[in-house]
């Protein structure tokens, strides 16, 4: 056995380094934020660490490191001797360290923490593992008298067993008690009552069978300067001598260093007496003291929140001592910050001191409490808690054969635990037919299923904790396509039919149909198969199989049926038709045949009549003359009727045999129709119906007066086998007439003839009415006979007349049917009439003849309309109305007018005179006082009244009205540049007013000109359209129905201009108080002010007026500042001011003209520590300028030209970089980065090389027999996860043995990577190494090693995760998983 060893240990403090300036978290390099410390990986073991000690009480050091910690070595399995060496390379180190106050010493000043780990047995076996520290201790830093504890937490199998020591090898005290904590499942190690003997390095060993692993932490002690009291007091001797007891301010003094318990003896021994005065007062002393030492400005206040979201308790605190003591409380248990992970986090911004909680859960709610002196502070937390539920609502999902399948679920919250999808039972993993994703925000998750098969279809289950869902997965086949399709065969008898049919896949199985029967099995057919095609083969072909051939193709998981089909037709060798038979028609009783001829004399056939075979008809005679086939017939009949097939081999042929005989109507029909007419009445209905014969129907035609008939709503013509009718419903005059039914057919026509006589009463009388005489005492007129009588005499005329205007008729008189004269003598003169004429027979009296508008005598109408009548002489209770006559009379005298009124708005006239008033002119009286009137008058004479005239101008029954008197106070109201208000008061004098007339005249003018067309009805008016700054005067009379009053002019003339106003700038948010522009761009100030008169815009930068370079646009309200092309001189304060004769205003604006910092100049390179560079260069000189600018270090190793952030926020002109791999060669780049961009890069002109380190390590082994020189390949120390930052290098190693030398084997994947020349390998005395330049994302994956001799292999994985600088949340989970799995990072 050989006994390997490895340690590792780290030192966090060396009294002689640098400290460097505290940074916060997110100022870090990036090779902090995200783990990419570069340094020699170890090929046996790498541990990635983190520590943090903060002091907090009595101390003021607060140190901060990150460290990487690698080991390497090389072995040699041989029988010589070796020896074993470890050494530890430093890659980066951040800290800050502060100066205590001088006054409170410590034991030691620097804390240390280190581990080391020893393997004893050469081989572990299966399921064992050397002891481990899964919780590790921490350093400690704390007073006298106060106690300390460390808390660790083993693993290892066999249980290990666990031991406290200090480095000093001194025993632990007598206060000090180790133990086991069965609840927490850790060894405790407590110390009370700590002294400063106690300060030392102490350790904890852990040891098993197969080694042992030690962690090494500090325990500092600091003095306490109340105990140094109580030594001094121990110090005195036991012999007191008599003294003086001291004085109450003495006392306090002496008592204010020392702990309550021990005041009673303190004050024993000095012999002080006043006990419970002493108390009293020093309590109110310290009171006083932590009044005044805290001091609260904002109390913490309760929050509401949800979980999984981040909460900040705040307070604001006045603290005279900034290092008072400050203890936070969830209810009343203490929040250990250091140790809750980075669950709560303390916070000072200046005077605000802030509690963060992260993540927060149901659990975290409650009440939390902040302890300062005297001070408590308490604030509730309350944590809404949402149920986990899918938000996605999950359908089926169905996809094509070898597409890939996609689920995707969303969360409602994030979720501690990990969603698992599973299939038919088994949890899925992402490898190469699965992939399984998460989202950055961890709340959507993706399964893909690539290449789906058949064997994919079914449910899929997603379950996170309680929940679970399932999604079924539906495939769907490739359908099968014929790539060509069974094709139509046609042969003949006894001839060889082949069918055949290409499929898209071979993999179907096929089967074949004929005529919907399966014939897959028939021997009678020959089938083949090659590949993708299939093949029927028929040899000696009969007709009966002719039929439907169908191919049906099936698949696996596919019920469809993909069928190609075809016929096949197998003809027989048939004779042919040289004749074919003719149609036949004869007449009844007559003798006739149906004859053909074939082109084969040997071919016999079959007579069928109407699909029956003629076998025993009477009167038909089968005959065959060599080719010539007939049938004959004797005597036709109705019976022979019909359609005969002749059919033989082959030969098919059809002909008809019809009776044909002529049409026949009854001759005593034709008699009694030609001597007996139709009569009937309108609207009655006729129908005519006449019998005949013939054979095949003849086709039946009507005609009436030699047109033919077509049948409408009341035209119909009805036909049977043996006779026609034609029916007319609703008959009128206009259907008499001769109506004629022909019958015709192929043999011969014939004809029927009847007449048609409809009766009705008589039309009107014809023509326009001829007036022979028209006076006043009689009308004679005239008229003709109608032109259709009905069909009967017309007995008499009736006369009938209506006044025109009138609806009514009046029977003035009747005449017989002969006379068409009528004298009506019972008229007046002059007016008019109108006649209407009636003709009457036995069936009643015809539609009138009216005749035009007659008069008796010459015609008189009533007068003309009179013209609108005038008012004069208005007064309280009369008018007197005027008017002039008609100018048309109608023909006749006026006799008289008559005149009416009505009240204004009324639709009522009243007439004003009982008798018609003879002069053009009346007075009306009887008025209502302050009532408006309407008049108007109509003429009449004999006819009657004429039209009334239109309604006079409405008057007000009043007493007259008198002119307004003059205008008062007429008075500017405001002005502006081409407008001027004015206002003024109504007059006292006269009546009201009805309006004003305002009237202007400019300075330079004489006449006055009306403001306004009509008069102003208001008080006051704005006149606009005036020049500007011109004077004008005004003046106003006032006016009403009485007449226009005297005039009143303003004294003084008035400016066309505003009042005066001081400046006022008119900003509203367009120009702010800061501006910032790059420099080469527009500089752009846009002010808009107002102020009368305009006032002068001046404009001053820095207080001097502006040098020239800018363009300045002035208008009457507003300004613009422009200077097209700005430079960083532009910079500085740009005033604008505003005066005229009413004050003056400024406005500032502060414009900072910046632009991309100019590159840092001289860089040098220098390796102060090995395995580091420390970079120096010249401030650009904006960083004194702009406080944003900062420079970004890059580095880029020679085998590849992409660029690597290596640090940003960078303040200061030097860093050292970390992370260089021994033995390459790097480029360094540095650039000023500010709020506009980043400057041109300050490059290394060389590349500067990484020194590697020459170890030795020698490991001693034992001689072993001969016998065992063969050994069976197996792994001393496997493979580990890794995890990189993109672009880093990586490399794994791990340990092996074998007897013959064992054979290596790399592979990425399953695929061999050996010969790859993208990575580099080596295997030296069993130890191998995979070194991964530069990784992208590409080179994650699993990583498998295969060591195999004669005797037997063996194989060692690990995965490689390659993560991007801005994936916080997978850096994270793999640093959780680093402290449990040993991921090196």
């Amino acid at each position: 056995m050989t006994n390997c060893q490895l340690a590792c240990s780290l030192a966090l403090h060396n009294p002689k380094s640098k400290s460097r300036p505290h940074t916060k978290a997110g100022d870090l390099p990036p090779s902090w934020g995200h783990g990419r410390h570069r340094g020699r990986r170890s090929n046996l073991c790498s541990f990635f660490m983190s520590t943090e000690a903060t002091q907090t009480s009595g101390s003021s050091m607060e140190q901060r490191s990150e460290l990487h910690m690698s080991s390497t070595s090389s072995s040699s399995f041989s029988s010589s001797s070796s020896i074993s060496s470890t050494r530890l390379r430093k890659v980066s180190h951040t800290s800050r360290l502060l100066e205590e106050p001088s006054g409170v010493p410590r034991k030691i000043s620097g804390v240390m923490e280190s581990f080391s780990q020893v393997q004893k047995s050469f081989e572990i076996p299966a399921g064992e593992c050397l002891p481990d520290f899964e919780d590790k201790p921490r350093p400690i830093t704390a007073q006298e008298g106060n106690k300390a504890a460390f808390k660790v937490k083993v693993s290892g199998n066999p249980t290990p067993a666990v031991t406290w020591a200090r480095e000093s090898d001194k025993p632990l005290t007598e206060g000090a008690m180790s133990f086991y904590d069965d609840i927490n499942k850790q060894y405790v190690l407590k110390i009370k009552n700590l002294t400063m003997e106690d300060a030392d390095v102490y350790k904890c060993i852990a040891s098993n069978n197969h080694g042992e692993a030690i962690y090494s932490v500090s325990l500092v002690v600091t003095e306490n300067p109340a105990l140094d009291f109580k030594k001094k007091l121990k110090k005195r001797s036991v012999e007191k001598r008599q003294r003086k007891p001291p004085t109450e301010e003495e006392m306090l003094k002496i008592l204010s260093g020392a702990d309550k318990k021990d005041y009673e003896r303190i004050c024993a021994e000095y012999g002080f007496t006043d006990f419970r005065g002493i108390l009293r007062k020093l309590k109110e002393m310290k009171k006083k003291e932590e009044v005044d030492m805290v001091r609260v400005l904002k109390p913490l206040e309760d929050i509401t929140a949800k979980a999984d979201s981040n909460v900040i308790f705040d307070t604001i605190l006045e603290l005279k001592d900034p290092n008072m003591k400050m203890l936070w409380f969830q209810g009343d248990e203490l929040l250990r910050i250091h140790y809750s992970l980075g669950k709560y986090e303390v916070k000072q911004l200046g005077t605000k001191h802030m509690l963060c909680i992260t993540n927060v859960c149901l659990a975290d709610s409650g009440t939390y409490t902040l302890k300062v002196g005297d001070k408590i502070l308490s604030a509730m937390l309350t944590v809404i808690d949402e149920p986990l539920k899918f938000l996605t609502d999950l359908k089926p999902l169905r996809v094509t054969e070898r597409q890939t399948a996609a689920f995707e679920v969303r969360l409602s919250k994030k979720a501690g635990i990990p969603l698992v999808w599973k299939f038919k039972g088994k949890q899925l993993k992402r490898d190469e037919k699965f992939d399984v994703h998460v989202s950055e925000d961890g709340l959507t998750y993706t399964l893909k299923i690539k290449d789906v098969r058949p064997g994919d279809t079914g449910d899929y289950t997603i379950s996170i904790g309680d929940l679970t869902t399932t999604v079924p997965l539906l495939i769907e086949r490739i359908p099968v396509k014929f790539m060509s399709h069974l094709k139509n065969v046609r042969v003949k008898e006894k001839g060889k039919a082949r069918l055949e049919a290409e499929m898209s896949s071979k993999d179907v199985h096929i089967r074949w149909l004929k005529d919907g029967r399966d014939i897959t099995n028939n021997s009678r057919y020959i089938f083949m198969r090659e590949g993708k095609r299939a093949e029927l083969i028929l040899e000696d072909c009969e007709l009966a199989d002719s039929g439907e051939y169908s191919l049906i193709c099936l698949q696996d998981d596919d019920s469809h049926e993909y069928v190609s089909s075809s016929y096949l037709t197998v003809e027989e060798r048939f004779a042919t038709v040289k004749s074919e038979m003719s149609d036949v028609q004869c007449p009844t009783g007559s003798a006739t045949e149906l004859c053909l001829v074939l082109n084969d004399e040997k071919v016999d056939g079959v007579w069928l009549k109407d699909g029956k075979e003629v076998m025993d008809l009477r009167g038909v005679q089968v005959m065959k003359q060599g080719a010539v086939h007939k049938l004959l017939f004797s005597s036709v009949g109705d019976e022979h009727e019909g359609k005969y097939t002749f059919r033989a081999k082959g030969v098919k042929n059809e002909a008809v045999l019809s009776i044909a005989d002529p049409p026949v109507i009854d001759p005593t029909v034709l008699e009694m129709l030609s001597s007996q007419p139709v009569t009937l009445k309108a609207g009655e209905t006729a129908t005519i119906k006449i019998p005949f014969k013939g054979k095949p129907v003849p086709k039946v035609t009507w005609y009436r007066d030699g047109m033919e008939l077509v049948e409408d709503s009341r035209t119909r013509v009805e036909q049977n086998g043996d006779s026609s009718t034609l029916v007319l419903h609703k008959c009128v005059r206009e259907d008499s007439g001769t109506f004629m039914l022909k019958l015709k057919s192929d043999c011969e026509s014939t004809s029927a003839t009847v007449q048609l006589n409809v009766i009705d009463r008589p039309k009107p009388p014809q023509g326009k009415v001829e007036f022979l005489e028209c006076n006043g005492k009689c009308i004679t007129m005239k008229w003709k006979a109608p032109r259709d009588n009905g069909g009967q005499k017309v007995t008499s005329f009736v006369i009938e007349r209506r006044m025109t205007g009138k609806k009514s008729w009046i029977k003035v008189g009747e005449v017989d049917g002969d006379t068409s004269t009528f004298c009506n003598d019972t008229v007046e003169e002059g007016k008019p009439y109108q006649y209407r004429i009636r003709a009457i027979n036995s069936l009643g009296m015809s539609d009138p003849l009216e005749t035009e508008q007659v008069y008796a005598g010459e015609p008189i109408e009533p007068p003309g309309l009179v013209p609108q009548p005038q008012i004069s002489d208005v007064t309280k209770d009369s008018v007197t109305v005027m008017w002039a006559a008609p100018a048309q009379d109608g023909g006749a005298s006026v006799l008289g007018y008559l005149v009416e009124r009505r009240k204004k708005g009324s639709s009522m006239w009243v007439s004003v005179s009982k008798e018609l008033i003879q002069d053009t002119k009346f007075a009306v009286d009887g008025l209502v006082e302050d009532m408006e009137y309407e008049f108007r008058v109509t003429a009449v004479n004999r006819a009657g009244e004429g039209t009334p005239s239109v309604a006079s101008n409405s008057v007000l029954a009043k007493d007259p009205t008198r002119a307004p008197g003059l205008v008062r106070n007429l008075h500017v109201t405001d002005s502006h540049n081409t407008s001027i208000s004015l206002a003024w008061c109504s007059p006292e004098l006269g009546d009201n007013p009805t309006g004003y007339i305002l009237e202007v005249r400019p300075d330079d003018g004489k006449e006055w000109t009306k403001c306004t067309k009509i008069p102003i009805t208001g008080t006051s008016y704005n006149l606009g359209g005036l020049q500007e700054r011109r004077k004008y005067f005004f003046r106003i009379r006032a006016v009403n129905e009485g007449g226009i009053g005297e005039p009143i002019e303003l004294e003084q003339g008035v400016l066309a201009m505003p009042p005066p106003e001081a400046p006022k700038f008119d900003i509203q948010g367009k120009v702010k108080n800061q501006m910032m522009v790059r420099a080469g761009c527009t500089l752009s100030i846009p002010v808009s002010f107002t102020g009368s008169p305009s006032p002068v815009v001046t404009w001053l930068k820095d207080g001097v007026p502006t040098r020239g370079r800018e363009v300045i646009t002035k208008g009457k309200n507003d300004s613009q500042f422009l200077i097209s092309s700005c430079q960083r001189f532009d910079s500085g304060v740009y005033r604008i001011n505003l005066s005229n004769n009413s004050g003056g205003v400024y406005f500032d604006i502060n414009v900072c003209v910046t632009d991309v910092p100019r590159p840092p100049k001289n860089l040098r390179l220098v390796e102060e520590v090995q395995g580091t560079v420390t970079l120096q260069w010249d401030h650009t000189p904006d960083l004194a300028d702009d406080e944003h600018t900062h420079y970004i270090i890059l580095k880029r190793d020679t085998s590849t030209p992409t660029w690597f952030t290596a640090a940003e926020h960078i303040f200061s002109s030097k860093y050292t970089v970390t992370g260089l791999f021994p033995g390459r060669k790097y480029y360094f780049r540095v650039i000023a980065r500010n709020l506009i961009g980043d400057s041109d890069p300050l490059d290394s002109k060389e590349p500067f090389t990484i020194e590697k380190e020459h170890e030795n390590f020698t490991l001693n082994l034992k001689k072993s027999p001969p016998k065992h020189h063969e050994v069976k390949p197996g792994f001393l120390l496997p493979l580990k996860d890794h995890a990189v930052h993109c672009g880093n290098d990586c490399t794994m190693s791990c340990a092996f043995l074998g007897s013959p030398k064992p054979q290596v084997s790399w592979f990425k994947e399953d695929v061999s990577i050996s010969d790859s020349p993208r990575y580099w390998q080596s295997s030296t005395d069993g130890v191998c190494t995979l070194t991964i330049p530069t990784c992208t994302a590409k080179d994650s994956g699993e990583y498998t090693l295969l060591v195999e001799n004669k005797l037997g292999k063996a194989e060692c994985k690990c995965n490689l995760v390659v993560f991007d600088k801005d994936d916080n949340r997978l850096l994270e989970r793999l640093t959780q998983d680093s402290q449990k799995e040993k991921l090196i990072i």
